[in-house]
């Protein structure tokens, strides 16, 4: 079995289910609670997995979080002057 997303325009929904409902032999359609939450999830995913694995590969480099904190404790001082 295999797993897609389909999208279906509003004003064609209802002879999609009816497709649906004469084949529910051969398909299954379950809501996909990321994308209830999230309609941006999976590219955020994408998007988060490619961060970390370019930090794995030192392609980029992450902040200490003290060096985090300290740099904005800096810039907050500038803003104060």
């Amino acid at each position: 079995m295999q797993t897609i997303a389909v999208q279906v325009q509003d004003s064609y929904v209802q002879k999609f289910m009816s497709y649906v409902n004469n084949h529910s032999e051969s398909i299954t359609i379950s809501k996909d609670k990321n994308l209830e939450i999230d309609p941006y999830f999976y590219e955020r995913q994408k998007e988060l997995h490619q961060i970390k694995n370019d930090i794995d590969n030192g392609k980029i480099q992450m902040i200490e979080n003290d060096d985090f904190w300290s740099d904005i404790d800096d810039f907050v001082e500038t803003l104060q002057k």
